[in-house]
């Protein structure tokens, strides 16, 4: 039997992840495969580096966490977005908090981006990020 967790455990776990960013997390847009874990060395070029808002999720409710506010940054150089990565205010190394899939909104990526081709000097904004506990 699998074990279960209540959605109030599940929320503590997922507002947990904003905590261990810190309030001066960056988000990362990088081209390629995302790496094997959030320990792995990134891989791939890397598009974009957003400053995220000092509160950059909502608090977690029934089990999932959303983005909070505009998430947005300027491509660094052009290519095409394949992970993303979450890192904390002062990181180890190369090290992520969270990382996932981008793709365009309603692509099915963990992340969806108004536009995937990034171009240097352009403007590039998260549409949707949503973290979803397991263990219901």
């Amino acid at each position: 039997m699998a074990v279960q967790l209540s959605t109030g455990a599940r929320n503590a776990r997922l507002d947990q992840i904003e905590t261990t960013a810190g309030t001066a997390a960056t988000l990362e847009i990088w081209t390629g495969t995302m790496p094997a874990n959030c320990g792995t060395t990134d891989s791939g070029t890397k598009l974009v580096t957003m400053a995220l808002p000092s509160d950059y999720m909502n608090a977690a409710s029934g089990g999932t966490k959303t983005k909070l506010g505009t998430w947005s940054g300027t491509g660094i150089t052009a290519g095409t977005a394949g992970y993303f990565r979450l890192k904390p205010t002062a990181p180890t190394g190369t090290n992520a908090v969270a990382q996932g899939t981008i793709t365009a909104t309603a692509g099915g990526g963990d992340m969806t981006l108004d536009n995937v081709v990034i171009a240097s000097a352009q403007v590039v904004t998260v549409n949707t990020f949503t973290l979803t506990d397991g263990n219901a």
